[in-house]
Order: C-alpha cells, then sequence, then structure tokens
C-alpha cells in the first residue's frame, strides 16, 4: 500500500494538477497556490524527503514519524504542527489513531495513523466549494479539524444507546443485569474518549490568536464552530460518564439488596429451623427413663410440637414484616 495517498496542487480554490512529491516543493506558493499532500503512515525516509521539500521542523517531524503524542499546536516560525486524536467504531469497540497536520505558506501535509478512515471525503468536499477553498491553506486545516470532531458524534449516539440499554437492564427483573466489568469497560473507553477531544479546546482557542500565523482573522469563526462541536461533544461524555456512575452504583445497591434477601431468608430458615431440631435432638437422646417414651402418643406428640415451634416464629416474624 502506497504511503502517499494524494498530491495535488491548488490555485484559487481550484484543483489545477496531480504532482509528484518530488516535484511538490516547487510549486510556486504564491497567488494562492498552494500543494495538499495526504501520507498514510509513512515511513522516516519519505518524512525527511518531505521535510526537505518545505522546511520542516525536526521536532515535528519527529513526532510525526513516532505518532502516539497528545493533541496539540505548536508552532515553528511561519508554520503549524498539529497533533489530532481520531476515533471511530470498530467491532463495538473504539480504535485510535492520530492525525498530524504540518502547515505553512504553500503548503499542507496529513499525516495519518492507526485511522482507516482517509481524508477523501474531505478532500472531495473542499474541491466543491472553491469559494471557501480559495482562503487557502488554513480552510484545508480547519475542513480536516471539521471532519474529526464530527466523527465524534456519531460515536457518543452510539455510546447513548448502548448505556440506555445498560441503564434499562439494570432496574429489568426478567432481563439478566450486566456485569460490573462491561460497564467499568464502557467507562474505561470514555475516559480514553475524553482525553481524546478534550485538549481540543485548547488547540482551537490557540488557533483563533492573533499571532498564530496563516490563520487570518476570517477563519476564525470556522474555528470558533469547531471549538462549539468539541465542547458539545465533551459535555455528552460528562453526561455519558454520569450516567456510567449511576448505573454502576445502582447495579451494586440492587446486587447487595438481592444478597441482603438471600441472607435474610437463610436467617429465618436458620431460625424456623432451630427449634423443631432441638426438640428432636432431646428426643433421640434415647434415654431408659424419659417421661414419654412409653406414651402411646408420645411420637404425635413430638411432631406435633416440632411443629408448632416452627410455625410460630414464622408467624411472628409476619406479623413484625421482616418477610
Amino acid at each position: 500500500m502506497s504511503m502517499v495517498i494524494n498530491c495535488a496542487a491548488y490555485q484559487n480554490g481550484c484543483r489545477v494538477a496531480d504532482v509528484d512529491l518530488e516535484q511538490a516543493g516547487t510549486v510556486d506558493a504564491g497567488q494562492g497556490r498552494f500543494v495538499w499532500i495526504g501520507l498514510h503512515e509513512p515511513d522516516e525516509v519519505l518524512l525527511r524527503t518531505v521535510q526537505q521539500r518545505f522546511g520542516l521542523h525536526d521536532l515535528a517531524v519527529e513526532d510525526a514519524h513516532s505518532a502516539h503524542q497528545r493533541p496539540k499546536l505548536e508552532i515553528y516560525g511561519d508554520s503549524l504542527f498539529i497533533v489530532l486524536r481520531t476515533a471511530q467504531l470498530q467491532d463495538r469497540k473504539i480504535q485510535f489513531g492520530e492525525t498530524h497536520i504540518f502547515a505553512g505558506r504553500g503548503y499542507v501535509v496529513t499525516v495519518r495513523h492507526g485511522s482507516t478512515t482517509g481524508y477523501r471525503e474531505v478532500r472531495a468536499r473542499c474541491e466543491g466549494a472553491p469559494k471557501m477553498l480559495s482562503m487557502g491553506e488554513s480552510f484545508v486545516v480547519y475542513s480536516v479539524m471539521d471532519f474529526i470532531v464530527d466523527n465524534f458524534f456519531p460515536i457518543v449516539h452510539e455510546f447513548e444507546t448502548e448505556l440506555d440499554a445498560v441503564e434499562g437492564a439494570v432496574f429489568s427483573e426478567r432481563a439478566s443485569r450486566p456485569d460490573v466489568q462491561h460497564i467499568y469497560e464502557l467507562r474505561h473507553e470514555l475516559l480514553q474518549m475524553r482525553r481524546t477531544v478534550q485538549p481540543l479546546q485548547e488547540v482551537c482557542n490557540r488557533m483563533m490568536r492573533f499571532d498564530v500565523p496563516l490563520i487570518g482573522p476570517s477563519m476564525h469563526p470556522y474555528f470558533r464552530d469547531v471549538q462549539d462541536h468539541v465542547i458539545r461533544v465533551v459535555e455528552s461524555i460528562d453526561n455519558l460518564l454520569e450516567l456510567v456512575k449511576s448505573a454502576l452504583e445502582a447495579h451494586l445497591q440492587l446486587t447487595s439488596a438481592q444478597q441482603n434477601n438471600i441472607i435474610k431468608i437463610f436467617s429465618v430458615a436458620a431460625v424456623v429451623l432451630m427449634p423443631p431440631t432441638l426438640v428432636a435432638s432431646i428426643y433421640g437422646m434415647n434415654f431408659k427413663n424419659m417421661p414419654e417414651l412409653e406414651w402411646p402418643f408420645g411420637y404425635p406428640a413430638a411432631l406435633g410440637l416440632m411443629l408448632m415451634v416452627a410455625v410460630l416464629p414464622y408467624l411472628f416474624f409476619k406479623w413484625k414484616e421482616w418477610l
């Protein structure tokens, strides 16, 4: 599989040519021209080639190669280096990845790690809006960030559906209640999701500062919209974490109450059976001079006594409403 997914030159919002990576650094950055390169899990040699073409900073290239970075925005002279965490559902599990964006005057380079979702849709959407794409490199950066953040919403909605089912199962007497491990797994994935999304608030906030190169004031409302989406996702995740906490507490309390009922039943059974056991033990000692040993009605009387001393505690517990 090729590590270079796409490499195209744009001018005034229109795609003018597909270029080789070897030629990308020679494209004139003036008059609204820039190159947009998409890479997927590139090796160090390819990243060094891109670095030479566009003069990327060594630390940024090192981060893009090693991945496993926290979401952040770094400024190197007149260029930006942005790290974004991505997420997608696969087999009801969240698979996390990373996207690194190098952006400077005349180029945008996206480096994708881990995620199977490419940015062809983003490129097609940008090319379908030439007026917006004519705003240049900053609009490409916005489009990639907006696409990543928008992909968080289906995951949140999936978790909402699953947690509704878990919450219903917790309070259902017929359905089997979810185990604690499953609830903890949901909590763990939501916490990971929050750690992925929450730092984007600060990234978007920094993008709207006037000292950030490449991002003009006309793009600030767009990044403010991305920030608003990030806040909505974080708030939804926080609400889901509260639901998980409540479901776990309710599950534990109901399980504890059920165990208490079982213990109460065993305790009542022990109290009810203890007097008959005592009577049977006394009459089972087989001493010769027992008063009822030769009485014709001794056996029925002993059975009746055992039944009476068993029923009386049960009636007493019912009267006290302990059962």
